[in-house]
C-alpha cells in the first residue's frame, strides 16, 4: 500500500514537471516568435533608412528629372547610378550646341549616304526606263511600289533581314529606297521629253550612243534630272528623322525623346532643325541649277 502511495506522488512529480516543461516551451516559442517579429521590424527600419539616405543622395535627380535625363542623353548607367547612389560623380548635360551638332552631323551622314547611293543607281536605272519597252515599264513600276511603301513600314520590314537589323545601316537602305522613284522617273521623262529635230542632230553629227548620251542628251535633260534629286534629298532629309526609331541618330532622337517625355522644348530642338535643313537644302539644290544647267536652259526657264 505504501509502494502504490510512493508510485502515484511520483507521477504527480513527473506530470507535474512536464506540465512546467510544456508551459516553458511554449513561453520559449512565444519569445522567439516576440524576437522574430521584432527583428523583422528592425530590418525594415534599416532598410527604410537605407533608401531614405539614397534618396537623400540624389534629390534633385530622382522622378521626372532623372527620366528625362536619361532619354536626353541615352546614357541610363549613369542614371541608374545616380538614383542608387553607387557614384559621387555628378551627372552633367550635354549642351545644346554640342547636341544639335552632332544631331544635324549625323542626320546629313544618314541622308547624304543614301542620296549618293540613290543617285548611282538612279541615273542609270532611269537612262535605261527612258527607252521604253517591257523592261523601262517594269523599273518605273518597281520603283513607284517601293514609293507606295510607307517609310515607317519599310524600316520595320529591314529591320528582320539579315545584315539589317537595328542599325543604321537599316536606316540608309530605307532612305535609298524611298529616294529612287524621284531620280528614275526625272531622268526618265526629261529623256524622252527631248524633242526629235535634237535626236536626229546628234545622229547627223556621227556621235556614238553612248557620247549622244553624254555630250548633248543628259546636258538637255539636266534640268528636269536635277529636280529629281533635288526632290529624293528633301525626301530623305524628311525621311531620316525616323531613323532614331531605329537607334540610327540624327534630328529625329530629340523629336522621339520628346514624345516619350511630353516635353515640347525637346520636341523643338530636333523639329526646327530638321525643317531648317530641309529648307537650306532646296537652297543649296536651286543655287546648284546656275551650275549643272546649261546657260541656254537657263535662260528659258
Amino acid at each position: 500500500m505504501d509502494r502504490l502511495t510512493d508510485h502515484g506522488h511520483g507521477a504527480r512529480q513527473v506530470a507535474g514537471s512536464l506540465h512546467q516543461n510544456g508551459s516553458h516551451r511554449r513561453r520559449t516559442l512565444v519569445e522567439a516568435d516576440v524576437i522574430d517579429s521584432a527583428a523583422c521590424v528592425a530590418g525594415e527600419v534599416r532598410v527604410n533608412h537605407v533608401i531614405h539616405n539614397a534618396d537623400d543622395a540624389v534629390p534633385a535627380l530622382t522622378g521626372h528629372r532623372l527620366n528625362s535625363f536619361a532619354e536626353r542623353t541615352k546614357n541610363y548607367a549613369a542614371a541608374a547610378q545616380q538614383y542608387f547612389g553607387t557614384t559621387t560623380t555628378p551627372v552633367t548635360s550635354e549642351r545644346l550646341s554640342s547636341r544639335l551638332v552632332r544631331w544635324i552631323a549625323r542626320h546629313l551622314e544618314l541622308a547624304g549616304i543614301s542620296l549618293f547611293l540613290a543617285i548611282l543607281v538612279g541615273l542609270p536605272l532611269g537612262i535605261v526606263a527612258s527607252r521604253g519597252g517591257a523592261v523601262g515599264q517594269t523599273i518605273l513600276a518597281a520603283a513607284g511600289i517601293i514609293q507606295t511603301i510607307p517609310s515607317l513600314a519599310l524600316l520595320a520590314l529591314l529591320v528582320p533581314l539579315p545584315f539589317f537589323g537595328i542599325s543604321a545601316r537599316t536606316a540608309i537602305a530605307a532612305l535609298f529606297l524611298c529616294g529612287l522613284l524621284p531620280i528614275i522617273g526625272n531622268t526618265a521623262r526629261g529623256l524622252q521629253d527631248l524633242a526629235r529635230p535634237l535626236r536626229e542632230s546628234a545622229v547627223v553629227r556621227g556621235l556614238r550612243p553612248a557620247a549622244r548620251l553624254r555630250k548633248i542628251y543628259l546636258p538637255l535633260a539636266s534640268r528636269c534630272i536635277l529636280a529629281g534629286i533635288k526632290t529624293s534629298a528633301v525626301i530623305n532629309i524628311g525621311t531620316a528623322t525616323l531613323a532614331a526609331l531605329i537607334g540610327a541618330g540624327g534630328l529625329g532622337e530629340p523629336i522621339i525623346s520628346g514624345l516619350n517625355l511630353n516635353d515640347h522644348i525637346t520636341i523643338l530642338e530636333g523639329a526646327i532643325p530638321a525643317a531648317l535643313l530641309a529648307l537650306l537644302v532646296q537652297l543649296g539644290f536651286d543655287l546648284l541649277d546656275r551650275v549643272f544647267i546649261p546657260r541656254g536652259l537657263r535662260l528659258t526657264s
